[in-house]
């Protein structure tokens, strides 16, 4: 298990991360019937051997009615998608209905519980494998379909989120997955100060606790100029980040100065404005690139100015 790995399993032992995650991205209205006070952990000397080597995988159940619903949620951070993920996890959740079985966990009718699989998964593919089994087999007669399971997974894939996918209430997992998508350090502290604004009851601290520990084991991906090892709270590296966006303010208007304005030359600083706004926001429209060749000296100066603070390419130029 890598310290990734580890540090996502961290955070999804917490009651609060789960809830969150039920209620922002898994998009069933039945959710809501859910009692989701009555989350609780499953113990991993719940399970058996073969179901506890899943170090990555997290299992709760929550009352629905006056039944349980089994969650197993599965941290799949390898670089590649597994294709046959679907035939995975049902592997893994016929073990544990063998484990509720053997423990007498089912209904006095011996009907056996709900399972909700739910793969979350942050590999920089994006996700194209089957969510069901069914789309796994070819062609097969009407009459051999009732022999096929009918059975799918929950897939929350982070790189494919868009704006739309987080919830607008307050969302302790959306801050986290807005944290793992910044790409710049203005995107990483609005997130991080999202989550400092949302957990202050003392009853969050270890919540509070859990989400620093994250950093620790993932804030090298995340800014790798930053010794996560040394921040100790939420708002130190609050402050830690503040003072690496000044930083990085600093030295892109020492450049923009000594490379394009020091020179007094229209040309060399268009080159200079083209670059900085490409290697932060990307390749640009070919209107803007038109609207960069059109501009004179004292416009590309304010461009240059605004480049700093901008969030943005429409406030570059707007």
């Amino acid at each position: 298990m890598t310290q990734h790995d580890a540090g996502y399993k961290l955070l999804f032992a917490h009651q609060e991360m789960v809830r969150d995650l039920l209620l922002g991205f898994v998009k069933e209205n039945w959710i809501k019937e859910l009692d989701l006070d009555s989350l609780e952990k499953v113990s991993e000397s719940f399970v058996s051997d073969d179901l506890r080597s899943r170090h990555n995988d997290v299992i709760w159940r929550v009352r629905w009615r006056q039944r349980w619903v089994y969650l197993y949620l599965m941290l799949e951070f390898q670089s590649s998608v597994d294709y046959y993920m679907a035939v995975r996890l049902l592997s893994y959740i016929g073990l544990l209905y063998q484990d509720l079985i053997r423990r007498g966990e089912v209904a006095k009718d011996k009907t056996l519980p709900l399972v909700l699989p739910i793969v979350l998964y942050n590999g920089r593919r994006r996700w194209r494998a089957p969510t069901a089994l069914r789309q796994l087999f070819g062609w097969m007669p009407e009459a051999f379909s009732r022999y096929v399971p009918l059975y799918r997974f929950v897939l929350l894939d982070q790189g494919r989120l868009t704006e739309g996918d987080f919830p607008e209430e307050r969302n302790v997992v959306a801050a986290v997955f807005r944290m793992e998508q910044s790409s710049t350090p203005e995107d990483l502290l609005h997130a991080l100060r999202l989550l400092i604004s949302w957990l202050q009851e003392p009853e969050q601290q270890n919540m509070r606790h859990g989400i620093l520990e994250w950093l620790h084991r993932r804030g090298d991906s995340l800014d790798a100029s930053v010794d996560w090892q040394q921040v100790h709270s939420l708002e130190e590296a609050d402050t830690v980040l503040e003072d690496r966006i000044k930083e990085w303010k600093k030295q892109y208007q020492q450049e923009g100065r000594r490379e394009g304005l020091e020179e007094g030359s229209t040309q060399a600083t268009r080159l200079i404005l083209s670059r900085l706004l490409s290697r932060r926001f990307g390749p640009l429209p070919a209107d803007m690139e038109q609207r960069l060749e059109q501009a004179p000296l004292d416009q590309l100066e304010s461009w240059i100015d605004r480049f700093y603070d901008a969030g943005s390419l429409e406030q570059v130029f707007h």
